[in-house]
């Protein structure tokens, strides 16, 4: 062996010792962002997406139109026109405006749990499709209202995993102020419609100790994996600057542990995302996933991409 390769390899050896492991990937933002929103569309925010074969289907929260909208891709990127599938309904008084929406699909229905806004407070509400397009309001009234002291005057930004082994749909809200709520909290129910809170909500709170993230923690994604739970959130460091973040948890309930090089979205200076980055919403795409965001600067949100080159994430 020649002296120079023997350097190398001792080199690249000592590298190894010292990381303990390969160098995790990381989410890379799509060059071309954003991918929706803006121009005409005005603000288009917080959004949960469902994969039907090799088709996206976003749902947004269109501030415009204070409606849910639909947006469909075949890659992700490229992003029809929002078309709205549950408006406003103001003779409810809870729903003036609507926003914040998770989507799952069960038994060939559409799942629809939503955020209604109104005398500067927020509900959660309930409708189901069969299309995925035209969608029937199961009550004229919230299926999850603000009741307890840490919810203040707002639930919203539902995320719900239908769980078939234990039979239940399980819900994660936030809640608290109306502006940006406070923490997350965890509630279940076996048909959609009722709920019931878990009696130690809030399950998950800022952290003053890390800086990123030492106001508040909102709006949550959570995927159920083989041995536990993943979830994605914005973190605050102040009310107006969020980034996001990653936690793992064994039963989606307690025992949270964060990702040790949180944040792992941050705003870009002078760029379309530069005030602040919010709502995660993250799918599988073979070897690689996708994550989509709301990026604001100033006034305007608009969703942007971020891209996880490695089926595994290392977390």
């Amino acid at each position: 062996m020649k002296k120079i390769d023997f350097t190398i390899m001792c080199v690249f050896l000592l590298l190894i010792s010292c990381t303990g492991k390969k160098h995790p990937a990381q989410w890379v933002k799509y060059e071309n962002n954003p991918v929706l929103g803006g121009g005409e569309l005005g603000t288009v925010f917080d959004i949960s997406v469902l994969k039907e074969g090799d088709v996206y289907k976003m749902y947004n929260s269109w501030r415009p139109k204070r409606s849910i909208a639909l947006s469909v891709s075949t890659d992700g990127i490229q992003w029809t026109t929002p078309e709205i599938v549950l408006p406003p309904d103001e003779s409810t008084g809870w729903e003036n405006d609507i926003n914040r929406v998770a989507i799952l699909k069960k038994d060939g229905e559409y799942h629809l749990w939503y955020t209604g806004q109104a005398r500067d407070s927020s509900w959660i509400g309930y409708a189901i499709s069969a299309d995925g397009i035209h969608f029937t309001r199961q009550s004229d009234r919230p299926v999850l209202s603000p009741e307890l002291a840490w919810e203040k005057v707002a639930v919203m930004c539902p995320h719900v995993n239908w769980d078939e082994q234990e039979g239940l749909f399980k819900m994660w809200y936030s809640g608290g102020e109306q502006y940006e709520p406070n923490a997350i909290g965890y509630a279940t129910s076996t048909d959609g419609l009722h709920w019931k809170k878990y009696e130690g909500n809030p399950i998950f709170s800022a952290d003053p100790a890390r800086e990123w993230e030492q106001h508040k923690v909102t709006a949550c994604q959570v995927i159920k994996r083989e041995t536990d739970y993943l979830m994605f959130y914005i973190g605050f460091r102040t009310e107006d600057y969020a980034q996001i973040g990653m936690a793992k948890s064994p039963d989606g309930i307690s025992g949270w542990v964060r990702y040790g090089e949180n944040p792992i979205i941050f705003p870009t200076p002078d760029e379309w995302d530069a005030s602040a980055c919010y709502k995660p919403f993250a799918v599988q795409d073979g070897d690689r996933w996708l994550l989509w965001y709301n990026g604001r600067n100033g006034n305007l949100e608009q969703i942007g991409l971020a891209i996880y080159d490695n089926p595994q994430i290392n977390f």
